[in-house]
């Protein structure tokens, strides 16, 4: 932000948040007032560790370690987020300031499916806000859309008038406008944030974000790996650009941190690390259960913080609630691909899945010949289920459409969309990217039966 003080320590992500041009006589006195209220913390010495005495701010939460005092932000590991980036910030007078920018943006779902959505600093979702417990924290959320919005901290402790709720808590931010939040973050966890003026529209067209707290101390086994994923929830019919905020059904386009498979990007891990998988869901109507290939995890956070751990679950899937977080954590002891996505398996499917007749069990014969005369390339699919519609992408589909499922594996197409990533151990790791696919081990992999194997167990075919 052009104003700030040019002889301010700049800490953390190199990138500073962009300037704010235009702003309002409102947003202008609202940075007055925070430019006065930082004068006021240096003049009293006060850092951003958890400041009771701090204007509008309350007591760290008994018992955190906000509470207990000590030096923050030491011992953490800063979160992976696949496909999404991380807000910047600045440390000013010991706080950290961030800049929030709500305008539209183009986003890519997948390959071949765009839209013209809304978010935050160029990105949908919005980018994740990390911090440490016990920060003071101060926000400035300019509205760069056409119509009036807000910010709620959700599931943040906060004081009311922060809390974002459009008409409640405040005056909705107009466009053109800038507003600042501040206050000092009490707990340790997983939260999100969303605009709360105008929900239904807003968010469906993609105004969230996840907002996580680091404990000032580490709590439990350390992690080599931290990931965090927006889970959401679409609706786009095909060769249109807009999302439909009105759906409240028959969603088509079911995301991890806004993208869809193919486009979801794998994570990747060594063998042998402890793995952390942070859950947001801000989908409009559906709660979403995420089912792990290959391991057993324990359910360690809810979005109300750190569960004990004689109360924490050994589960294979995690039912993560709309307007919820959940925590997962284990350790990568298998090396492979493993499949991680929601087991509604209506939301392991794309666009082009909705609104099609139940052709399984239809015996088309001689039809395709008969009709390609008048359609050329017809053909008849879905007589023997949804797996032929990874196929589709190989016919003309309307514009900006993708098929109902299907990505490229190592041996065939993989019959799933939506909801779907992969998770890939490996033994070494040669950077941080994409490794390729797994080679088995020669006798891990299934394949054809052999005739000698079917005889020799008396298996009759």
């Amino acid at each position: 932000m052009s104003t700030m003080n040019p002889t301010d320590e700049t800490q953390g992500p190199t990138e500073t948040p962009e300037s704010s041009p235009g702003l309002t006589r409102r947003g202008l006195l609202a940075r007055t007032g925070a430019t006065l209220a930082t004068g006021a913390l240096l003049m009293h010495g006060r850092s951003a560790q958890a400041q009771p005495s701090a204007p509008g701010a309350k007591a760290p939460r008994e018992g955190s370690m906000a509470d207990a005092g000590g030096e923050a932000g030491r011992g953490y590991r800063p979160v992976v987020v696949p496909n999404g980036a991380k807000l910047p910030w600045k440390m000013v007078g010991g706080v950290k300031v961030f800049h929030l920018v709500a305008q539209e943006v183009e986003h890519e779902f997948a390959p071949g499916l765009t839209a013209t959505c809304w978010g935050y600093n160029g990105h949908v979702h919005g980018p994740t806000i990390e911090v440490v417990e016990g920060d003071r924290v101060r926000f400035y959320v300019t509205n760069r859309l056409p119509a009036s919005t807000t910010v709620h901290w959700h599931g943040v402790l906060l004081p009311s008038g922060m809390d974002g709720v459009g008409g409640l808590n405040q005056k909705a931010i107009a466009p053109g406008e800038t507003y600042r939040y501040e206050f000092t973050v009490r707990q340790a966890g997983t939260c999100m944030y969303h605009s709360h003026h105008d929900e239904m529209t807003q968010m469906a067209l993609g105004m969230v974000g996840l907002f996580i707290i680091h404990p000032r101390r580490p709590v439990g086994p350390r992690v080599d790996r931290d990931f965090a994923i927006m889970l959401h929830e679409w609706r786009i019919d095909p060769g249109t650009r807009r999302p439909d905020p009105n759906e409240m059904t028959d969603f088509n386009i079911l995301t991890m941190n806004a993208k869809a498979f193919p486009g979801t990007a794998p994570l990747v891990v060594r063998k042998g690390e402890r793995v952390r998988i942070r859950f947001g869901n801000l989908s409009a109507m559906d709660h979403h259960p995420i089912h792990l290939h290959g391991f057993q995890f324990r359910i360690t956070e809810t979005d109300g913080g750190r569960i004990p751990a004689s109360a924490q679950l050994p589960e294979t899937t995690v039912l993560v609630p709309t307007g919820s977080t959940r925590t997962i954590e284990f350790v990568a002891d298998e090396p492979g691909d493993w499949a991680m996505h929601c087991h509604m398996t209506h939301h392991v499917m794309n666009q082009m899945g909705h609104g099609i007749p139940n052709m399984v069990g239809v015996k088309p014969g001689d039809l395709d010949t008969k009709v390609r005369p008048l359609l050329p390339g017809y053909m008849t699919m879905g007589q023997t289920g949804m797996g032929d519609m990874a196929g589709m992408h190989h016919m003309p589909m309307p514009s900006n459409s993708i098929p109902m499922v299907g990505g490229k594996g190592p041996y065939d197409e993989i019959t799933m969309g939506g909801m779907f990533t992969i998770l890939k151990v490996r033994d070494r790791l040669d950077g941080e990217g994409d490794p390729g696919w797994y080679a088995p081990p020669k006798g891990t992999l299934a394949q054809l039966a052999h005739p000698d194997e079917l005889r020799r167990d008396g298996i009759d075919v």
